[in-house]
């Protein structure tokens, strides 16, 4: 699943602009989306370090219009949280030199613009 795929779009609430101080970003995704593929596409849309994934399925609701019920459709959401304080890692190479590790973002800027 392609990472443009897994992530539809941010969730702006109260509730999880709170959260944005403690580096947990809310977002909806796709059913079919496991925590792994989610990690995975917002670290290469965003480029940031994700620590963990949590998800919910939100189940539609009855709505009503006249005599005619429905239910609206169930979607998933994922509260992913991030490493506020990323550190660029070094290590050594096969020859002996010292390399640098990618580095990552410490937050997302997108997501509150």
């Amino acid at each position: 699943m392609l990472a443009e795929e897994t992530i539809i779009r941010p969730i702006v609430t109260e509730k999880s602009s709170t959260e944005l101080q403690d580096g947990k970003y809310t977002f909806e995704v796709s059913k079919k989306a496991t925590k792994v593929d989610i990690a995975k596409a917002v670290e290469k849309i965003f480029e940031v370090k994700v620590l963990k994934v949590n998800t919910i399925t939100v189940r539609g609701k009855e709505k009503r219009v006249g005599v005619h019920t429905g239910r609206t459709s169930d979607w998933k959401k994922a509260i992913v949280t991030i490493d506020t304080n990323p550190e660029q890692k070094t290590y050594l190479t096969k020859g002996g030199k010292e390399s640098k590790g990618k580095k990552y973002k410490d937050s997302i800027d997108e997501f509150t613009a």
